[in-house]
């Protein structure tokens, strides 16, 4: 028989049980009311009267970020924040396919070093840009994608272009996010500006659903029932869907900080610099290799190159490092990398992964001290554990760094007898083009003397986008760009199709440079129909097709290794849909040179241009393009 004294602790256990239970709901209460924004809306009015629209808040972050373009194909998802762009003086630039637009973004920030721009509709909008993106991830270039998208409300529901977009470019951006209210526009847009070029700069997506993009009054006539409904559930519906406008636009409209956060760039430290300049002090034959990360900002072109040439080493440049010497500089080494690489003591890769362009390091020689920079440190030591590895191995800004380590080497030279045997094995390589140039070939031009003189009429102020295989591989050995920020090619990723989007951003970005595109005809087909971009648009850019009829290639290997052409083989056409067209051929092969000032005059009086180049299909072109 239990006693009232032992009975007592299991009495009392209810009263704490209540108190706990009360305390559960009350956390739950206060958690959904949370959630629903009941908070937050007793401290901040909706303006329903208002007529403004979340693509007011868009452009305001634009504008104070100094975006001056921003690159598109119309959609209903996103056409507030276009119209609020264009009154707030950006100016709208419409593509003819929307891959083109993120290329053109690519372009812009390149060339501008700040954020490019591009705007897509939901759905098949963006997926259509998923090659562009991926190719500005691999070149490191800050882009943003603004992407239309369902009502919050609507996703997972079966809405018209709905997909799971976050899941999409999330291994392809630094930066993913959905906004689900009009307010966290602005703070999530500073946020994915600042995260496009901190560290390793790339792209980076913000969603932008549709019912925070327009006004008040028409969200409410989609979401909220007109005629108040019947019946309990009917009434809690609606009082759910009335709060859910509420909260979407609570505080839209109160000011906030629009302009840019502060960015993360790495540094090299003061003792990794110092180390590196005692390595590079011994060298006898030092050698560098520049790739893109070098011409990212804080630091200019102009400084880079003052510091390249007061260092005295000779360089390979790739990437967007070409042109930084300008043309024929007696340190800039184009020929015949692997060999130099080879025979070099110390290796500076500045900016330069060892990729398949560097043989995934096996060109390296294991007797070599090698000293690599860049900003991302996997990709700084990717196949490390292979093929070679570093003496010194520098996390930080490739430009601050070479200004550092010029800083710590003054007064160092190096016997110019090094120099001179790397400039001797061009000189060969440049004989041996030379050879090539004179050879006859079975019909149409020869493709190496077209290059050449188009070497020869080239202008300083030109800038020059790649867009190709065959053709563009030999371009890249005999075409040089005539200062720092004035090639575009792809970038690591190879993409055949960047050829429009970048010369309409490079064109946009520098209005009084001269675009020359080299097209192989393969690739001119992904971007033909943009010409009709240029031609609305007034955008004057000159397009030099290498046409040979075929994917050659891919056929020089495919015909002798399997035995057939299949698939290789196209037609000696090239439309321009409303550009200026001309035809070099057999015909006038005496006339090229005047043929290009043609081309570059009528560039000149505002017409988008197309030379057909009928080029003779060749067994003696270097095909490959060295990057």
């Amino acid at each position: 028989m239990e006693t009232p004294a032992a009975a007592a602790p299991a009495g009392s256990l209810f009263p704490s049980f209540l108190l706990l239970a009360c305390g559960t709901l009350v956390a739950a209460l206060l958690g959904a009311a949370h959630r629903l924004g009941l908070f937050y809306q007793l401290l901040h009015k909706v303006d329903k009267a208002s007529v403004r629209h979340g693509g007011e808040n868009v452009a305001a972050v634009l504008r104070a970020h100094g975006v001056r373009f921003i690159f598109t194909l119309v959609g209903g998802h996103i056409s507030p924040l276009l119209v609020a762009c264009e009154k707030l003086g950006i100016r709208v630039v419409d593509t003819r396919h929307e891959v083109t637009a993120v290329f053109a973004a690519d372009a812009m920030a390149r060339l501008s070093g700040t954020v490019g721009v591009a705007a897509v509709t939901a759905g098949p909008g963006l997926t259509n840009t998923v090659t562009a993106v991926k190719n500005a991830q691999m070149a490191q270039s800050p882009i943003l994608l603004l992407g239309g998208a369902a009502s919050t409300l609507l996703q997972n529901r079966g809405a018209l272009q709905a997909v799971d977009q976050l899941s999409l470019f999330r291994p392809l951006c630094k930066f993913c996010v959905s906004v689900r209210r009009v307010r966290d526009i602005v703070p999530t847009l500073r946020a994915a500006m600042a995260a496009a070029q901190s560290g390793t700069p790339g792209p980076v997506f913000v969603e932008l659903p549709v019912d925070v993009l327009y006004p008040y009054f028409m969200v409410q006539k989609e979401m909220v029932p007109a005629k108040p409904p019947k019946g309990l559930v009917g009434r809690v519906v609606s009082w759910y869907l009335e709060n859910y406008l509420a909260n979407l636009f609570a505080g839209a409209w109160e000011p906030q900080p629009e302009g840019p956060l502060p960015l993360d760039i790495p540094q090299a430290s003061p003792q990794q610099v110092q180390r590196c300049v005692e390595i590079l002090s011994r060298a006898k034959r030092p050698l560098m290799v520049l790739g893109s990360q070098a011409l990212l900002t804080p630091t200019s072109a102009d400084k880079l190159r003052a510091a390249v040439e007061t260092l005295g080493v000779p360089c390979f440049l790739g990437g967007m490092a070409r042109g930084l010497l300008g043309r024929n500089h007696p340190l800039h080494i184009r020929e015949n990398r692997s060999a130099a690489l080879k025979k070099a003591d110390v290796i500076v890769l500045a900016g330069t992964v060892c990729d398949f362009r560097l043989s995934y390091g096996r060109v390296l020689s294991h007797s070599s001290k090698i000293i690599i920079v860049n900003r991302n440190r996997e990709e700084m030591l990717l196949n490390s554990d292979i093929f070679w590895k570093p003496q010194e191995a520098v996390q930080g800004d490739v430009g601050s760094f070479v200004l550092k380590l010029v800083e710590g080497l003054q007064g160092q030279t190096w016997a110019p007898d090094w120099v001179e045997e790397l400039r001797e094995a061009d000189r060969q390589k440049e004989q041996t083009f030379r050879e090539k140039a004179a050879m006859p070939v079975a019909q149409h031009l020869n493709p190496v003397q077209v290059l050449q003189l188009v070497e020869e009429t080239l202008p300083d102020n030109s800038i020059l986008v790649v867009d190709g295989g065959d053709f563009v591989g030999t371009a890249a050995h005999l075409v040089q760009p005539r200062g720092p920020l004035r090639w575009l090619d792809p970038g690591a990723f190879g993409t055949l199709g960047v050829g429009a989007g970048f010369a309409l951003g490079a064109k946009l970005c520098r209005p009084d440079a001269e675009v020359w595109c080299l097209f192989g005809d393969g690739a001119f087909g992904y971007s033909l129909i943009e010409f009709d971009t240029f031609v609305r648009h007034k955008i004057p850019v000159m397009a030099l097709v290498g046409n040979d009829a075929g994917w050659t290639q891919i056929s020089r290997e495919q015909v002798p290794s399997l035995g057939s052409n299949v698939a290789c083989g196209l037609a000696y056409t090239a439309m321009g849909l409303g550009a200026r067209g001309l035809l070099l051929s057999r015909e006038n092969e005496d006339q090229v040179v005047k043929v290009l000032h043609d081309a570059q005059q009528q560039c000149r009086d505002g017409h988008p241009v197309v030379v057909n180049i009928l080029i003779g299909r060749t067994d003696f072109r270097d095909g490959s393009i060295a990057v």
